[in-house]
């Protein structure tokens, strides 16, 4: 007994066949799609040195591809094909921009030169007999107005000050008002006091005028005494002014001693040892009139605590030959 097939069963039969096609073909294409990745990482490989040329775009070109290839992936398997495509146009794409960098940073003085020369028009043509060596390498000759041509497009590049101009006009220049001065009354008190306050420095000065000077005369009287008793032995300026047991009296002595020496009474030399040594002047009526009229040397002497350690431990003093007043 036969059995008719309905037209559901047809229907299925040829549903099945249409869905095997479909596989079969989309197989095919994923394959194809694998294989033209797999050729662009291969020529990425082999074209490497192609790709980071900074004068080429095939790095560029590849990209597009593989932009263009992706928007038929569908499949897991080919979406990993183009990461990896990517990882490694990324790579190259950072070395083409480093040597992009470097070469940028890079100034190269001959070919500077070269276009500098070529702007301000050079004629390599010009007396091309001439063999000097003292002409360079290069044999070429600048124009007269070389040098004017290149100043011109140099100051275009400027930066130029603006002029000044106000934005609410002048400002007037009408003089300024004279203020009247006025008298202003001087009360007594104050006055008086002026006049007590000079009065009281000048009688402090005229004491301390008279203090310098007696010292003065006692230091004087000590360096003649010394002189007399022994007028062959020159006397260390050192071992005169010198205090050992106080630099405070050292320093005062250098001051009364220079009052000695600027007028005239005392005087100071280098002896075979270039060594200072001072000895007084005879004061007679001759003298007197050679002191007034001989010219005025004046010296600074710098003096502190650690030179004048030094000093008494050089020439070792002991005893002041200024004995405090």
């Amino acid at each position: 007994m036969s059995r008719r097939r309905s037209s559901n069963d047809e229907e299925n039969e040829d549903n099945d066949v249409t869905a095997d096609f479909e596989v079969e073909q989309d197989d095919g294409n994923r394959r194809q799609i694998r294989h033209q990745y797999r050729e662009l990482m291969q020529s990425m490989q082999q074209n490497r040195e192609d790709m980071l040329s900074s004068r080429s775009n095939t790095l560029t070109d590849t990209l597009q591809a593989a932009n263009d290839l992706f928007a038929e992936v569908s499949k897991p398997r080919e979406a990993a094909l183009d990461a990896q495509l990517l990882v490694l146009a990324t790579n190259l794409g950072k070395e083409k921009a480093n040597q992009l960098q470097a070469d940028m940073t890079v100034f190269e003085p001959a070919s500077f030169a070269e276009d500098l020369l070529t702007f301000m028009g050079i004629n390599r043509l010009e007396n091309p007999d001439s063999d000097s060596e003292d002409e360079g390498c290069a044999k070429g000759y600048l124009g007269a107005d070389a040098w004017q041509k290149l100043g011109s497009e140099a100051e275009n590049y400027f930066k130029r000050t603006p002029t000044f101009h106000l934005m609410l006009g002048s400002f007037k220049t009408d003089p300024p008002v004279v203020r009247q001065k006025t008298d202003r009354q001087k009360r007594t008190s104050k006055v008086a006091e002026k006049g007590a306050m000079p009065a009281q420095l000048k009688k402090m000065e005229e004491s301390h005028q008279e203090a310098t000077e007696k010292e003065v005369e006692r230091i004087l009287g000590f360096l003649q005494t010394y002189f007399r008793e022994d007028p062959d032995t020159p006397i260390s300026f050192f071992d005169f002014v010198v205090d050992p047991n106080s630099f405070a009296r050292t320093v005062e002595n250098l001051f009364h001693v220079s009052f000695i020496i600027r007028d005239g009474f005392a005087r100071i030399k280098l002896d075979h040892d270039k060594l200072p040594v001072i000895e007084p002047i005879a004061q007679d009526s001759e003298s007197q009139v050679d002191k007034d009229n001989q010219p005025r040397y004046q010296g600074v002497i710098c003096l502190s605590h650690q030179d004048w350690r030094e000093i008494v431990e050089t020439f070792e003093i002991t005893e002041p030959m200024i004995p405090p007043p």
